[in-house]
């Protein structure tokens, strides 16, 4: 989330197996360090092909006294990623910002059975006192009005921010819904927050110009957001043609100066994007480290970097 970050940032130490059975402990339980290489990090992003994670610390915070959640409405989708780049680029103390594209909206109102206004839509929820957090959603209030937004509601209610966080969290599933018999591809970009809106016009003409039932969403504050295409698993055929709809969306986010992936990982379907993007030179070292930590590539061969015969 904005407030908290990403699981990578959490991790505070580790106890990890390598390949050759060694039993590893990294980090420590302090605030800062800065003792050799970070591995915690860097089996972290392994996406297990360095090691089996068997224990993890993680940081912990406070339930806040009061929260809040607000959804407010745009015309279109620039206006509204617009605004979430202004509130996050005010300062104010945001716990979450989701964006949804009316797509999404009807497919989520239909599957959880709410009444939501389906145009382009941010969710906000705000963590603090009740004094913090009124004032918090009063002056998001202000700033996204600034931007178009034809509607802003806010609620203390925790049955009712429950309820719209749930929306959101079953997005992929009420996509699939809405298509029945059909399954979902969904693929995840980041770029900075200067060019959020730029990369997501970009990424919503790319898709509308092809075949495929689709919506846009994410987590835009932090330039992170996602693409459900969906798909007939019937069809091999369109499953290829979704999986270079995919990499266009992907080699044009990394030419914005982008990265290919910000929360999904790399995979097995992104090996490709992952070399266009950090460069030949910067994935041969990664090889490197896989060889000398997994020499008989028996940690999720394939993924990450493409499969290389294991060392004799």
């Amino acid at each position: 989330t904005v407030r908290y970050g990403s699981m990578r940032e959490n991790v505070m130490a580790m106890t990890a197996v390598m390949a050759d059975g060694t039993i590893i402990r990294t980090g420590r339980e302090t605030r800062k360090l800065s003792a050799g290489y970070d591995l915690t990090r860097l089996i972290v992003g392994s996406e297990g092909t360095l090691a089996i994670i068997t224990e993890l610390t993680l940081k912990l915070n406070g339930i806040p006294e009061k929260m809040a959640a607000a959804v407010v409405r745009f015309k279109n989708l620039s206006e509204g990623v617009e605004a979430a780049i202004a509130v996050v680029r005010s300062g104010i103390a945001i716990a979450r910002c989701e964006f949804l594209d009316e797509k999404c909206i009807r497919n989520v109102n239909a599957h959880d059975n709410l009444t939501l206004t389906e145009t382009p839509t941010l969710f906000f929820e705000f963590h603090g006192s009740p004094q913090g957090v009124a004032e918090d959603a009063a002056s998001v209030k202000e700033i996204v009005t600034e931007f178009g937004a034809s509607e802003f509601e806010w609620t203390t209610d925790e049955g009712a921010r429950r309820k719209l966080w749930q929306a959101r969290h079953n997005a992929y599933w009420a996509g699939i819904a809405a298509n029945p018999g059909k399954r979902g591809v969904s693929t995840d970009m980041a770029v900075p927050l200067s060019k959020l809106a730029e990369a997501v016009s970009a990424a919503d003409e790319i898709l509308r110009a092809d075949r495929f039932p689709y919506s846009v969403l994410g987590h835009v504050a932090d330039g992170n957001f996602h693409c459900l295409i969906i798909t007939d698993p019937e069809k091999p055929e369109e499953l290829a043609e979704v999986r270079e709809l995919t990499h266009k969306l992907t080699m044009k986010i990394i030419e914005m100066g982008g990265t290919c992936t910000g929360e999904h990982g790399i995979g097995s379907g992104k090996i490709d994007a992952l070399i266009a993007e950090t460069g030949k030179e910067a994935v041969g070292i990664m090889h490197a480290i896989k060889r000398t930590l997994d020499p008989h590539q028996i940690l999720n061969p394939g993924k990450v970097l493409h499969y290389e015969a294991p060392l004799n």
